[in-house]
């Protein structure tokens, strides 16, 4: 309704950019109030000093005086993340380890503050590199920093690329009206006839009380969240794109077939593409020593370990980093000792099949509340016990559902959005009638929060 309602009023005055740009922020704002009006104040406040650092920047040819601008501005918003995630994270391993009790911390992070650090970083870093030109307009700045398609779970977008667009504009025709509503049904259908439902079959019950369980059903379960955690987050991915295309925006793209890469370099290629992109542009490549090769493998398992701990305040988070990072290191050092090239043939699938169940194995980390779940989770499915009890019949369909249509081929899917693009209009309506049809029905429950708003 949200959206339905912001596109109605948005169209017939999208010739005023001024008025488009208010309304857009008015959208956002109203956006972050919905989940958090801490958000509501702390978004709107951070944004106003990193608009006159921005402003600094660009008209400043000082180097320490650029230099000072763009450190206040990283101190500024990795300093409220760092309040609000990492404090209680720290303050509870200090009681850990000097045995002082703990002390009281009552508010939460608020959601979506993790994704707004890393875009609004950005824009002062571009300006500061001298990449971009930036914006005088305040209202601008404002909108595009905390653009809502993107608030929840990304796709981390470069505040220049959506400043670029807000200036350019703006025509929906009926192929973009149609990709956009294509990208909606399919996220939803991707959330909640298949995350949710392998959530609450299985995965939630497993991971919460993994001794219960045979060493073949955790297996599963396990493979479950793999496919879980990709339909969650790419089905919020879809749904975000979609919306944004109905104002005329396009944002980047997140996720391809990240299941079918060949290593693990290939992997972060596919997977969270603009969380790897900004760990490479604005972490890996500002850490000293890259011309040393002992550096060059060290600074990717810092970034990953960063990355993991960006995720969340939790020893399973920098074990799952640090995993990926070393992982990422051994393939940098294997292909310059190798000289290996590209895999072809049944090695190319060998890869594939090897990558994918390192990834997954490294997920049990990921989705494990704490390193004693990761622990019991590891013991059963060692244990190589069989049963599949708990597997039912509707479970083992969606899971097959899942693996098939990842590993469709890209062509076979874009014929698909070609063919809905194609269709009358009559025709779209009822088959988006029939989606919502189907998904209440199916999520008569409610729909479960989306999987990345946590972090």
């Amino acid at each position: 309704m949200f959206l339905g309602a912001l596109f109605a009023l948005y169209w017939p005055v999208s010739r005023w950019r001024t008025v488009t740009l208010a309304l857009i922020l008015f959208g956002n704002y109203f956006f972050y109030a919905r989940w958090s009006l801490t958000l509501l104040v702390l978004i709107p406040a951070i944004s106003s000093i990193d608009y006159v650092l921005g402003l600094g920047l660009q008209r400043s040819k000082s180097r320490p005086v650029r230099r000072l601008l763009v450190t206040a501005s990283i101190a500024m918003n990795l300093g409220v993340l760092a309040f609000f995630k990492y404090v209680p994270f720290f303050l509870g391993n200090w009681s850990h380890w000097t045995g002082k009790p703990q002390p009281e911390w009552n508010w939460a992070l608020p959601i979506s503050l993790s994704f707004y650090v890393f875009q609004a970083l950005t824009y002062t870093i571009d300006l500061y590199r001298r990449d971009i030109a930036g914006t005088r307009s305040y209202l601008a700045h404002l909108s595009a920093v905390s653009f809502f398609p993107t608030a929840l779970a990304g796709p981390i977008t470069r505040v220049e690329v959506l400043l670029d667009q807000f200036e350019k504009p703006k025509q929906l025709d009926a192929a973009a009206g149609g990709r956009a509503l294509f990208l909606i049904g399919i996220g939803l259908v991707k959330k909640l006839m298949i995350a949710d439902y392998l959530a609450a079959n299985l995965v939630n019950r497993v991971f919460d009380f993994p001794k219960l369980y045979t060493g073949a059903e955790t297996l599963i379960a396990v493979y479950a969240y793999t496919f879980q955690l990709y339909y969650d987050f790419s089905g919020y991915t879809d749904i975000a794109l979609g919306s944004a295309m109905l104002l005329g925006i396009k944002l980047p793209a997140n996720f391809d077939r990240p299941y079918a890469a060949e290593n693990i370099a290939d992997f972060w290629r596919r997977w969270h593409i603009t969380l790897s992109n900004w760990l490479r542009d604005y972490l890996y490549f500002s850490l000293p020593g890259k011309r040393i090769k002992f550096f060059a493998y060290l600074n990717l398992v810092i970034t990953f370990v960063l990355g993991g701990l960006w995720h969340g305040a939790s020893w399973n988070f920098v074990a799952w980093g640090a995993l990926h990072g070393i992982a990422l290191a051994f393939l940098r050092f294997w292909h310059i000792w190798r000289k290996t090239g590209k895999v072809k043939g049944w090695r190319r699938y060998l890869c594939i099949f090897v990558t994918f169940h390192y990834v997954a194995f490294t997920w049990i980390f990921f989705r494990a509340p704490d390193m004693v779940t990761v622990g019991s989770i590891l013991e059963r499915i060692g244990s190589l016990t069989v049963s599949f009890a708990n597997i039912s019949g509707e479970l083992a369909i969606i899971l097959a559902i899942a693996l098939l249509a990842h590993y469709v081929p890209k062509k076979w899917y874009d014929f698909g959005v070609n063919l809905y693009i194609r269709a009358p209009f009559y025709a779209q309506a009822a088959a988006l009638a029939g989606l919502v049809f189907g998904l209440q029905f199916v999520a008569r429950t409610g729909a479960a929060p989306f999987i990345y708003v946590r972090f």
